[in-house]
């Protein structure tokens, strides 16, 4: 492996990967996020629980993934996030919008047919250490 790509260890806030990945890897100042579930931190699913704590939980797990990494939602540039239908739009952006505060990174909202163990949003995320400025640019 390229010594300039590192790892970043689970912590207690993350549910160890259940596959072949890494919850986190940086490369120079990036983090690449892989795809997070709903999964509590002890590895016990949400997928039967509402649309909006799924969600929740999924964006904890974002934050434990960055956290992990030296980053932080404000250091978020790019998020994509795969909802099971596109009438949970509305209910995700709510949530989103009430974790991620100020930070608006570019974003995509994939509305897909299923994912894994029923779940009905998955978020992956490209963010910098050490943050950016995040501050729109006013219209």
């Amino acid at each position: 492996m390229d010594p300039l790509i590192t790892i970043a260890p689970v912590t207690g806030a993350m549910a160890s990967p259940a596959g072949h990945y890494s919850h986190a890897v940086c490369h120079g100042g990036l983090v690449f996020i892989s795809g997070q579930l709903g999964v509590r931190p002890d590895g016990t699913h949400t997928a039967d629980l509402p649309f909006e704590d799924q969600v929740h939980q999924t964006l904890m797990n974002l934050r434990a993934a960055l956290e992990s990494a030296g980053a932080d939602l404000g250091g978020v540039v790019k998020v994509t996030a795969y909802i099971v239908g596109v009438a949970h739009w509305p209910r995700f952006n709510a949530v989103y919008a009430s974790v991620m505060g100020p930070a608006r990174p570019a974003r995509a909202v994939v509305p897909v047919p299923e994912l894994h163990h029923g779940y009905l949003v998955e978020v992956d995320a490209i963010a910098v250490r050490g943050g950016y400025d995040g501050v729109p640019v006013p219209a």
